[in-house]
């Protein structure tokens, strides 16, 4: 099975929400569509399942057009983040309801629905209607609908948000493998980078209706294209700086002037930009040859293992990610270090000269 789509755009009253995109999806393969929120994401599953027609291009499946084909012809499976459910059946009859419609035998019903709410830990539930569910549950049971529809593609839109965290943890780890093992095409979208690398499979970065970069989601995170897909692929955002090389050094934003380390050695005179994430600032010097900066700290915010310094460097506001509880003085001055290998470089116009050479190793 394959999912191709060519040149398909969507405008809607004037405003572009899809940009023209051309993408290719195969049997048995999980597809993140990865961006912040009305990057796009939501409107580009719409165009794959049919419930939107593109104003150009083409959606093929399988070797066929079908672009101007009716959903309910389609062998779609869609989850969205907000629950949908049939309030007057039970949970049992909402799993089955899908297999109803193809005409299933009560056997092969009886069995599909009970592995499904096994696994989405309904089991005890198939009695009850939807609204005796808590909001996490009734989730789980539009989840297990589309587990036992038995379709060629599979859409979840940020399926898991309402989930608590284990559970949530669970599912990423069981249900792309089922999916898979059906042959079916797996798509799901998020807003979140960590849940991209933890699903694997490909990623397609999403920006302002645009898809930024598609492949291997490691190699996506490692090697972005460009500083739009190094931002959306980066929790919290890439930090950039702008430095301008001549001869053998560097000049940055800042003032300072450092030999030129990594790729910028090889490169032409001129202005770049350096993207660097927020895990790869340090409060110490671990390196003789890790770069300095200075700034005033605004904001930290403690998650438990871990603070995220929020510092005003140049009137640039970068994020660093720190291990530990730090008792840091907001509004007091801060230096902060980074290991030059962990910096990509971008071109004025934002398009990858460089990936960081820790990336490149990886």
């Amino acid at each position: 099975m394959s999912l191709l789509l060519e040149g398909v755009s969507k405008v809607v009253n004037g405003q572009t929400h899809i940009h023209p995109t051309d993408l290719e999806l195969r049997s048995g393969t999980m597809n993140v569509l990865l961006g912040p929120t009305s990057s796009g994401k939501t409107s580009l599953m719409r165009l794959m399942a049919g419930l939107d027609v593109p104003n150009r291009g083409k959606v093929i499946w399988n070797g066929q057009d079908v672009t101007g084909m009716r959903v309910q012809d389609r062998g779609v499976a869609m989850v969205y983040q907000q629950f949908i459910n049939y309030p007057s059946m039970t949970v049992y009859n909402n799993i089955a309801s899908p297999m109803r419609l193809l005409g299933k035998s009560k056997t092969e019903i009886d069995h599909a629905v009970r592995k499904a709410a096994d696994l989405m830990q309904l089991s005890g539930m198939l009695d009850r209607k939807p609204l005796e569910l808590s909001g996490g549950q009734q989730q789980r049971c539009a989840l297990a609908r589309a587990l036992v529809k038995d379709a060629g593609l599979v859409l979840l839109d940020e399926p898991l948000a309402n989930l608590d965290y284990k559970l949530r943890e669970e599912l990423r780890a069981e249900i792309p493998k089922i999916f898979e093992e059906a042959g079916s095409i797996f798509v799901y979208a998020t807003t979140e980078p960590e849940e991209a690398l933890l699903l694997g499979g490909y990623t397609a970065t999403l920006w302002e209706g645009r898809v930024t970069q598609f492949g291997l989601t490691p190699v996506v995170y490692r090697q972005p294209v460009d500083a739009t897909t190094a931002r959306v692929f980066s929790d919290p955002p890439m930090n950039f700086l702008n430095v301008r090389k001549s001869g053998d050094n560097l000049v940055l934003d800042d003032g300072q002037t450092t030999a030129a380390f990594g790729g910028f050695k090889g490169l032409s005179d001129g202005k770049y930009v350096a993207g660097f994430r927020p895990n790869h600032l340090e409060l110490a010097r671990k390196s003789s040859d890790a770069l300095e900066f200075s700034g005033k700290l605004n904001v930290t915010e403690i998650t438990g293992s871990e603070t995220f310094i929020h510092l005003d460097h140049h009137g640039e506001n970068w994020v660093g990610l720190v291990h530990g509880v730090k008792n840091l003085q907001i509004g007091a001055p801060l230096k902060v270090y980074l290991d030059p290998r962990h910096v990509y470089i971008f071109a004025e116009d934002g398009t990858s000269v460089a990936a960081a050479s820790y990336a490149i190793a990886a």
